[in-house]
């Protein structure tokens, strides 16, 4: 490298074989990022490292350099046509970081006015969700899933918990059918677990295609509805992209957050006996284990300065929200009472839209899951434990826990509810009672048996 004095890398870190970069992916980064942190602030605000082979980039971990960055919408674009190395041909489109990082016409990868009007039409349409019927939508998921394993004692809950949730919680919010929500699902999840994302990605961009359609014709009391009703006016290929950035870019990171602070609340015993635990815990984990680690991809739209580092245009700049939230400064903010200053849901004009409906499922989901499994623990060493790999999410592979058995909850009585489900799920039952093997048709069989 070409910095004498920089300490050495941490263990198992190939940094030697990446032409001076550290590589952020591979079993050693997600057992322990932390430890790359540590040693990639030694560089200063910004450090080289390589986020798949081959695929270079400045990691910002500095808390007030990433603020600046994310702040400065005219130095920094987000256009990913504007990345230079995948323009000059260095980037293989088949790339494992790819999917994330190509360009689509969606608010993720616009500027300016384009950039404002997108926005606007999904915070709009984000902010007319009713938090009452939110809640309720989550428990009713919620205890849909807690009673296809409660009676064995044991569970993933990763895969049988927070992995489904979402899915099935966005599907209600967006006003999807059985047939449409299963694909959904399919899509979804195969984007992100599966080991071809290309088929995933036609099936999910086939499903929300559908629904554009369905709800042309047929509009509802759903965030797809409310997108087309917007004064933005946006074309159905404009729907498209929105609703599928909503779709995979608040899944991941729900997913990430109820398992990772399912995973801090079956770990410290700091929680037990304790009011509040779970907005505790929850605040916990986006200081210190996000659910995006690293993220916020931006483009210098010149060649400049930046953070004492010269920077071409079109460079691949990347801001570590685990390493800002974690660094001295942000420590010492913390320990003052800033418990909410962490930069989990990143900041500036492309900060996550979604934070308070993320944030209200989350707890809706901890909060029923432990009523209901009251001594839930950990049914495997701690250190044995395995994280995805990858640079850009922090969850679990599986987080296996034990509890005492509990027979499966009925679902509410249809006549003796006092308030019916939210309207999506409702108006999809009807007509659509034959059993499927989808886990949102499985979720709607169940409200209706």
């Amino acid at each position: 490298m070409d910095h004498p004095n920089a300490p050495v890398p941490p263990p198992g870190c190939p940094a030697h074989n990446s032409g001076g970069r550290v590589p952020l992916y591979g079993p050693e980064f997600a057992a322990d990022p932390q430890a790359y942190y540590s040693y990639l602030r030694h560089y200063g605000p910004t450090a080289p490292v390589e986020i798949a082979p081959g695929v270079e980039a400045t990691l910002v971990t500095d808390y007030a350099s990433a603020l600046q960055l994310l702040q400065d919408s005219g130095s920094f674009r987000k256009d990913s046509r504007r990345w230079r190395h995948f323009n000059e041909g260095k980037i293989s489109p088949d790339s494992p970081v790819a999917p994330v990082l190509a360009y689509r016409p969606n608010a993720m990868f616009s500027d300016g006015a384009e950039h404002l009007r997108l926005r606007q039409a999904i915070t709009d349409s984000m902010a007319r969700i009713d938090s009452r019927r939110l809640s309720q939508s989550t428990e009713q998921v919620s205890n849909y899933l807690i009673s296809q394993f409660s009676s064995r004692g044991s569970a993933d809950l990763l895969a049988d918990y927070a992995k489904q949730l979402p899915l099935v919680v966005f599907n209600e919010l967006f006003g999807c059918p059985p047939d449409i929500g299963d694909r959904v699902v399919y899509g979804v999840t195969g984007m992100f677990d599966g080991v071809n994302a290309e088929q995933a990605m036609g099936v999910l961009f086939g499903a929300v295609g559908e629904l554009i359609a369905l709800k042309r014709a047929r509009p509802g009391d759903d965030v797809t509805s409310w997108l087309m009703e917007h004064q933005a006016n946006l074309t159905d290929e404009e729907m498209m992209y929105q609703l599928a950035l909503l779709l995979v870019g608040g899944n991941e990171p729900l997913r990430n957050l109820i398992g990772n602070t399912l995973h801090r609340l079956l770990t410290h015993d700091a929680y037990a006996n304790q009011g509040g635990l779970i907005d505790e815990a929850i605040d916990d984990t986006l200081w210190e284990n996000p659910p995006m680690q690293n993220l916020a991809p931006h483009y210098p739209a010149s060649d400049m300065e930046f953070a004492g580092q010269h920077l071409q245009a079109g460079d691949l700049l990347l801001v570590s929200f685990a390493a800002a939230n974690t660094g001295p400064a942000l420590t010492a903010a913390r320990q003052a009472g800033s418990n909410r200053a962490h930069l989990a849901w990143s900041a500036g004009p492309h900060a996550c839209p979604s934070k308070d409906p993320a944030r209200q499922i989350t707890i809706t989901a901890l909060e029923n899951l432990l009523n209901k499994l009251p001594d839930v623990e950990l049914a495997v060493p701690e250190e044995s434990l395995t994280w995805r790999p990858g640079p850009f999410n922090r969850g679990l592979v599986a987080l296996p826990a034990r509890f005492t058995p509990v027979q499966a909850a009925r679902r509410p009585d249809a006549g003796t509810r006092t308030e019916a489900p939210a309207g999506p799920a409702q108006s999809a039952q009807q007509g659509h009672r034959a059993e499927r093997s989808g886990v949102w048709s499985q979720f709607l069989n169940w409200l209706t048996r």
